[in-house]
């Protein structure tokens, strides 16, 4: 039985089973998606969101929306908009496995161990169990595959994550988590179609996946039961809805002794992140680029499908999810951040022509790397005329780079910087890493001391 073991798992995860090393990375990628949510919160479909879900809200306690401490909600339709900001500017952090982890857990835990005062020394366990659960429930279901069949894998798994992290927070039994992990697995969803038109229903997705993990704990928490075998089961199963090469027994393989949590990456581009290892090789070639000849782009074929369409000027989205795009911004500035998807870039006549230049190549040896690597290369003429090439097995953001941890902080600090004095960017982000217990009403505290002033 897949849900009854995993719900046992979590019933029983303590902080000792859980590697320093794994807490550790999990807190610096808290501290990624708060900092990303902060600004994402500002673009106007974290504030359709957002206005929805506090229109008829008069609770006299709540959760709190981030930098927003005024407004009280549910913890579920808090998770809700915090999900939906973190996921706003295509910046926060992504596994291989084709979720976006952080923006879907991260919310989650802050706004139930806000609400139902949780012990702070549960929050590790609850973000490790979370990301954990939901990361297994990908590989498990084979996410090429999944996402070839038009399903956004971050609302189709993060359901299950929100329902773990919130399940641990809560304390429940192993029953009554089997029951959250069953409600949540029905609440499974999320189409890719956003790319046609760059519609802002990807930004709703990472919001919609946490309420769904918190609404589905707290109604097993109240007695409402959910298939005992949501995910295994051969008639209506997840695992035999989203794919036909599923295997439902990754879920528990190495289940407490490999942690896959940690080997998720962080985003130091503003863009999708099948794109990321293309822009650092565009990065690196700029200097020298001749600025003519052919630029060839090296893909695997599931990212020409997802990335490799004409670039035609629309919505901020469909220029972060283009791969020709986020490398000819690469190549021309030097740069693929937020700024880089202003309305005057977007439409700048030299990119959108260099864009659409771009000869991509669909990579057999890509394919047989990709998702486990997240993998490419670009090649330009430099200045002798002669072609250079580089690929780059995964991105710069990844677990196998040295240093990811201070280049983090310093994306941290230039986005808390934008609303924060650096003093409190800094004290912001030595709350989160320090190896101290969480202090979630000190964090958000932090915020609304910056405003008073």
């Amino acid at each position: 039985m897949i849900t009854g073991s995993l719900a046992a798992w979590l019933a029983d995860l303590s902080r000792e089973q859980i590697p320093g090393a794994v807490s550790n990375e999990l807190r610096h990628l808290a501290l990624d998606t708060f900092s990303v949510g902060l600004s994402g919160r500002h673009t106007p479909w974290c504030r359709a969101i957002r206005d929805w879900a506090v229109r008829d809200s008069t609770l006299p306690r709540g959760s709190t929306l981030w930098d927003e401490s005024g407004t009280r909600l549910r913890p579920s339709d808090a998770a809700l908009v915090n999900g939906a900001a973190a996921h706003s500017l295509e910046l926060d952090d992504f596994h291989n496995a084709k979720v976006h982890p952080g923006a879907v857990i991260v919310p989650t835990v802050f706004a139930v161990a806000e609400y139902y005062r949780v012990d702070p020394a549960r929050l590790d366990i609850a973000l490790a169990a979370g990301y954990e659960v939901m990361i297994r429930t990908s590989l498990a279901l084979s996410p090429a595959e999944t996402r070839l069949r038009g399903w956004h894998l971050t609302p189709v798994c993060g359901p299950l994550g929100a329902a773990a992290a919130t399940s641990v927070m809560l304390g429940l039994p192993p029953h009554e988590i089997q029951s959250a992990l069953g409600l949540a697995a029905t609440q499974s969803s999320g189409l890719f179609a956003f790319t046609l038109d760059g519609s802002d229903s990807k930004r709703l997705h990472a919001g919609m996946a946490a309420r769904a993990g918190v609404v589905s704990a707290e109604l097993a928490r109240n007695g409402l039961t959910g298939p005992a075998y949501a995910i295994e089961a051969e008639d209506g199963g997840m695992m035999k809805v989203f794919s036909d090469h599923s295997d439902a027994s990754r879920l528990l393989h190495e289940l407490g002794t490999t942690w896959h949590a940690a080997r998720t990456n962080f985003k130091p581009y503003s863009c999708c992140g099948s794109a990321h290892a293309h822009v650092d090789a565009a990065i690196a070639l700029r200097p020298e680029w001749s600025r003519r000849g052919l630029v060839r782009v090296g893909v695997p074929t599931l990212v020409d499908i997802q990335c490799g369409y004409r670039y035609e000027p629309g919505s901020e989205l469909q220029a972060q999810m283009s791969v020709r795009y986020a490398v000819a911004s690469a190549l021309l500035r030097g740069s693929v951040l937020p700024q880089d998807f202003g309305e005057p870039q977007r439409h700048d006549v030299e990119t959108i022509q260099l864009a659409n230049a771009i000869e991509l190549v669909r990579d057999p040896d890509l394919d047989a790397r990709y998702p486990q690597d997240f993998c490419g290369w670009v090649e330009v003429v430099d200045r002798s005329g002669a072609p250079r090439k580089i690929t780059n097995t995964n991105p710069s953001g990844s677990a196998d780079h040295a240093g990811r941890h201070q280049k983090l902080r310093e994306k941290a600090i230039v986005l808390l910087n934008h609303d924060f004095d650096p003093d409190t960017s800094q004290a912001i982000c030595d709350r989160f890493v320090k190896p101290a217990p969480w202090d979630i009403p000190g964090i958000l505290a932090t915020l609304s001391r910056q405003k008073a002033a």
